[in-house]
């Protein structure tokens, strides 16, 4: 199970540095190539939705099925295992939806660009007129 929110550990952190790379300024020709190059790396890349809403159904599961320790008769391990548990699913919830988030704005930023190439193609044709 651990491998799983490494795998997701890691897009997340590359989605977010492919954020980073793409929201700072640079070069209109870096910028160009450095947009194409990750809209080829998208649509492969939408494994990523998929897999973290099956995690966040299994968090869910997990979460309706778990054994409740708030009674007097737990020991204090069984309280601080429960608690782990807790914390480590809400923050690979927040992993989950960070992918998702994050998948969704790298998405945005290069149809924006697209976008603001072709305007910029049909003001320069209509200035050539």
């Amino acid at each position: 199970m651990a491998l799983q929110w490494t795998i997701l550990a890691y897009v997340v952190a590359a989605e977010a540095a492919i954020v980073i790379l793409l929201t700072l300024p640079s070069p209109r020709l870096v910028k160009s190539r450095l947009v194409s190059l990750v809209s080829l790396i998208l649509q492969p890349a939408l494994f990523i939705i998929p897999f973290a809403g099956f995690q966040l159904l299994d968090i869910y599961w997990k979460n309706e099925h778990r054994l409740m320790c708030t009674s007097e008769v737990c020991t204090a391990a069984e309280r601080d295992r429960y608690e782990k548990s807790i914390y480590k699913a809400q923050r690979n919830v927040v992993l989950c939806a960070g992918a998702c988030l994050l998948y969704w704005s790298v998405y945005r930023i290069c149809k924006y660009h697209k976008d603001i190439e072709s305007l910029e193609e049909v003001e320069k044709r209509y200035k050539e007129q």
